[in-house]
């Protein structure tokens, strides 16, 4: 049986058998979504017999960044400020919104006008108020919000800026040789046409670039330029599986005809874009983290999912045709590393000196729910930005809840119109899933449908009520989703709500016996706090496979990220969406991927000298974990702090991580040392390292000495009263550091575990060299705990300038 690894689409489960796994592509195709989320949304009962019966494996979900600088504005004693009301509050007196925008204004400033009417992006207008005029507007009935002006330079989008790559840095960077850098991307194929592959002001590419730009249907050499410099596509592992590609559906050429190629290819190197949005949400100038650098695609995933054999295929073709870095929003379960394709081809790519960037996977909130955790690769989760896109629903009894939404066109009556639970207007045991033909449209017709998240494509609920007739559809979390939001770009006025608002609202709707509300849109907020937090979606550890090495590394954005997109499918990828677009907006791990892909694309450029492991370790080290106030990152599931399980070192900080000091690095030496700590057979180990090595008796191999930039200690716990045993348990972990900065003596500081007691040997180590490397232990002793016990603590070397950071993960089982 053919080992496939398929795609996180919105809609995908693919399995072995030809015509099934056809038919549950062409669903996934259909419903494009490809939020992280809808995977686990396509119902458990159907995932866990998929699962059960078919080898099968996810293409991880996401989407890219973009939006722009702020800095306000002031105009001495009035300020611009931007009114955002309620479309749907205008008071029946009124009969023309522009009438009501102008009484509103005039009833606080008898000389303020309106500069702009907005109707597509917002609804609402702008002016010029004091302070107090805008105070008072803002408790004007139907007013959501009065948000002073903000100067949005087109220079950058949201995540750079979030990332605090600022033009100045980013320039200094361009002097360096960031356009010798080719970042790889194993994905779906590209859409050329976009302006994100423009390669104006790029000189000539690399001389050590060997790839090419391959024919196809729909696609020539001349697609290439500059910018994408290579384009290859890899089928013969997909077609032995289903037969010919059938070219009416899809393009047998590196053409990308489902938009997640593009989108992660942008996202990690695409050129400035001025003027990008979709539908005018997320405004502002498009790039991707590297927009200097070379972008080279490998089409290796198709409507039937992604197949090891033409996955290995396109890693070997990257190495032969000179990319720097690998980026690879592609997952499986979990195996031996000798029998997963994966980490057999991406340890040849790092033995070459090629990095890889791979997504954890989107099986969060649940705990172990990891994809990629070998240890030369760098394994990312998703967090969110500081920009959202808020929708209000307004209630018959006067309580209004926020959610999101990417919706944008026409709105439904003006005054509130009824409401319903789709599991009260359903035929199905599953009604209130909102799934294919479960709506009565008697029931329906005219109303707002409240769909329980789950079972089906968020975006194909708000479908189903539609070809039913209603109005409009409340997407409710569950339990199993808590208060994560992800914005959709729906085909009928919709919005997303949290476990706790969709509680509440249902029991409005339970108990009122006329219940009504109306739905309204807010466009793009920014400065959202707090922010980064953890999404739920996100790949959780403990690492089940080597749980000596914690997984994820870290996290980076990968929330309602905006990036390029592919003109062959609308923004929710279904059949019925005939909008094209060329910026989407998307959430997965397969976005927050790319991202620290363009940025150890960055860090190539400016320090070519350095290895996988020592770009790694950078962007690890310097990552932070804490709020400026000094708290934890929160995980948006529980609203609780996160823990180094959930974002493994911290939030990317790449401004950081450009000067970090000192960094963990390791050759492939290290990691056949950590195969024979694994006691690996030599075949086993040639099966990964494609090389002959046998273990040396005479040595000790341990995992807890390979050379990483965190420590996972897990603890056995002894039989006896509430977890065994008091005699505690000593383990020793050894590291060793390389010096690649400035002569320094640094000296290390533990937050000490209550739970552990951590001892390191020696406390200083002074470096005079550069490259120059220094190694010390850590003893970690503690009791026996009861299984399932958690506890952290973080090591960190400083030399007062630069604080080199680990963290050190401990549980019992």
């Amino acid at each position: 049986m053919t080992y496939i690894l398929a795609k996180a689409r919105s809609q995908e489960y693919i399995a072995t058998f030809p015509a099934f796994l056809k038919q549950i592509g062409r669903r996934l195709r259909l419903n494009c979504a490809k939020t992280s989320m809808e995977e686990r949304e396509q119902g458990d009962k159907l995932s866990m017999l998929i699962f059960k019966s078919l080898l099968i494996s996810l293409l991880l979900v996401f989407s890219s960044r973009h939006t722009v600088a702020e800095k306000k504005i002031n105009h001495h004693s009035k300020s611009t400020y931007i009114i955002y009301a309620d479309k749907f509050s205008m008071p029946s007196s009124f009969n023309d919104h522009l009438l009501w925008y102008d009484s509103s204004l005039k009833s606080v400033s008898d000389s303020a006008e309106m500069l702009y009417t907005y109707q597509h992006v917002a609804h609402g207008f702008s002016t010029r108020l004091t302070t107090q005029e805008a105070e008072l507007l803002s408790k004007q009935p139907g007013i959501l919000s009065v948000i002073p002006e903000i100067r949005y330079d087109l220079h950058t989008t949201r995540t750079p800026e979030f990332l605090g790559l600022e033009k100045s840095i980013t320039l200094s960077l361009a002097s360096g040789r960031q356009s010798d850098v080719v970042v790889g991307v194993l994905d779906t194929g590209v859409w050329p046409e976009l302006k994100s592959f423009d390669d104006k002001g790029l000189g000539p590419v690399p001389s050590s670039w060997k790839g090419e730009c391959e024919r196809g249907k729909n696609f020539n050499p001349a697609n290439c330029n500059k910018k994408l410099v290579g384009a290859r596509f890899f089928a013969k592992g997909y077609e032995a599986a289903f037969g010919p590609i059938d070219e009416s559906t899809e393009s047998k050429s590196p053409r990308d005809d489902d938009g997640h190629g593009t989108h992660t290819s942008t996202t990690a190197a695409g050129s400035v874009v001025a003027g990008a949005s979709l539908f005018g949400f997320a405004n502002g100038t498009a790039r991707g983290m590297a927009t200097q650098a070379r972008v080279a695609t490998y089409k290796v995933c198709w409507l039937g999912g992604c197949f090891s054999s033409d996955i290995a295929a396109g890693i070997d073709k990257a190495m032969a045709d000179g990319v720097n870095i690998l980026s690879m929003s592609i997952g499986g379960g979990l195996t031996d590393y000798y029998k997963d394709t994966i980490a057999i081809g991406t340890f040849a790519a790092t033995a070459h000196g090629i990095l890889v960037s791979n997504s954890a996977g989107n099986g969060g909130p649940s705990q172990a729910s990891l994809s990629n955790v070998a240890p030369w690769l760098t394994t990312v989760g998703a967090g969110t930005i500081d920009r959202d896109f808020p929708a209000y629903v307004n209630l018959g009894n006067g309580k209004s809840y926020t959610g999101v939404s990417l919706y944008n066109g026409k709105l439904p009556p003006k005054s509130p119109i009824p409401i319903v639970y789709a599991g009260n207007v359903s035929g199905d045991s599953e009604g209130s899933l909102c799934s294919k033909g479960s709506l009565i449209a008697a029931k329906v017709a005219g109303k707002i449908v409240i769909c329980d998240r789950g079972g089906n494509a968020r975006v194909e609920k708000g479908l189903v009520v539609k070809r039913a007739g209603g109005s409009g559809m409340i997407l409710a979390n569950s339990e199993d989703y808590g208060e994560e939001l992800v914005a959709d770009s729906y085909l009928l006025p919709a919005i997303a709500l949290g476990q706790k608002s969709s509680n509440e609202l249902k029991k409005y709707v339970f108990s009122s016996p006329n219940p009504r509300a109306k739905l309204s849109f807010g466009g793009t907020h920014l400065g959202v706090q707090p922010s980064p937090v953890v999404a739920a979606f996100s790949s959780r550890g403990p690492n089940l496979l080597t749980p000596k090495v914690l997984k994820p590394d870290l996290i980076a954005p990968g929330v309602n990220i905006l990036a390029g997109w592919t003109g062959a499918v609308g923004p929710t990828g279904m059949t019925e969406d005939t909008r094209h677009v060329e910026f989407n907006i998307i959430s997965g791990t397969s976005m927050s991927c790319p991202h620290v892909s363009g940025l150890a694309a960055l860090l190539k450029g400016t320090h070519p000298e350095w290895s996988p492991a020592a770009i790694r370790s950078a962007l690890m080290t310097t990552s932070y974990r804490t709020y400026k106030n000094g708290q934890t990152l929160k995980d948006v599931d529980t609203g609780l702090p996160a823990t180094p399980f959930d974002f493994g070192a911290g939030h990317v900080d790449p401004v950081a991580a450009f000067d970090p000091g000192l960094v963990y690095d390791a050759t492939v030496d290290d990691y056949l040392s950590f195969f024979c700590a694994l006691n690996y057979s030599s075949y086993q180990i040639k099966l990964v390292a494609r090389r002959d090595f046998t273990c040396s008796k005479r040595k000790k191999y341990r995992v807890e000495d390979l050379n990483y930039p965190s420590f996972a200690v897990p603890f056995n716990t002894a039989f006896g009263v509430k977890g065994g045993s008091q005699k505690p348990t000593a383990v020793q972990y050894r590291r060793t550091l390389t010096n690649v900065g400035a002569p320094a003596t640094y000296k290390v500081s533990v937050t000490q575990s209550p739970s552990v007691k951590i001892a390191v040997e020696p406390q200083t180590l002074s470096f005079r060299e550069l490259n120059e490397k220094k190694s010390y232990t850590v003893t970690f002793t503690s009791s026996s705990k009861p299984s399932g016990t958690t506890s952290f603590a973080y090591l960190e070397w400083s030399d007062g300038k630069h604080k080199v950071s680990s963290p050190i993960a401990f549980s019992w089982t």
